[in-house]
């Protein structure tokens, strides 16, 4: 289904034209500064990035989804994007029920400080998320 499969991060990040690297470089660099204790970890081919459950990823175009390219540059994705507090609807959701985004043609679309307020409340949500789930499983054990 997809066209690629890379073994490793470093392998992915070699693969992409380089247009696609210097946004992917700097969305890893805002994850990485502002997610404590986060892992970075290949789904799909791409690196999704979680603490207690997958938090958010990053999909550049070239890395297909199917047959055919969809979209241009580079996605920015959040797991539970429809929980995020986004009035202003910067994201996109598609036909999407949780998984919201925003695509980046250049450096120059990235909002850096909009983008680490959502990585915050997305955050927020995983640990809310997860100490929910804990709570659940130690009521009914």
């Amino acid at each position: 289904m997809q066209n690629v499969n890379f073994k490793s991060i470093d392998e992915f990040l070699e693969f992409l034209p380089e247009d696609e690297l210097k946004i992917v470089e700097i969305f890893r660099d805002i994850v990485f500064n502002n997610i404590p204790d986060v892992v970075e970890k290949l789904a799909f081919n791409v690196p999704f990035y979680k603490r207690n459950s997958n938090i958010c990823f990053i999909w550049p175009a070239s890395v297909l989804w199917g047959k055919k390219k969809t979209y241009d540059g580079v996605r920015f994705g959040f797991s539970n994007g429809y929980l995020l507090n986004d009035p202003d609807g910067f994201l996109d959701k598609g036909n999407r029920k949780n998984v919201y985004w925003k695509d980046f043609k250049s450096i120059n679309e990235i909002d850096i400080s909009l983008i680490k307020s959502l990585l915050f409340d997305a955050i927020i949500i995983d640990s809310e998320l997860a100490n929910r789930n804990k709570i659940k499983k130690n009521y009914y054990y």
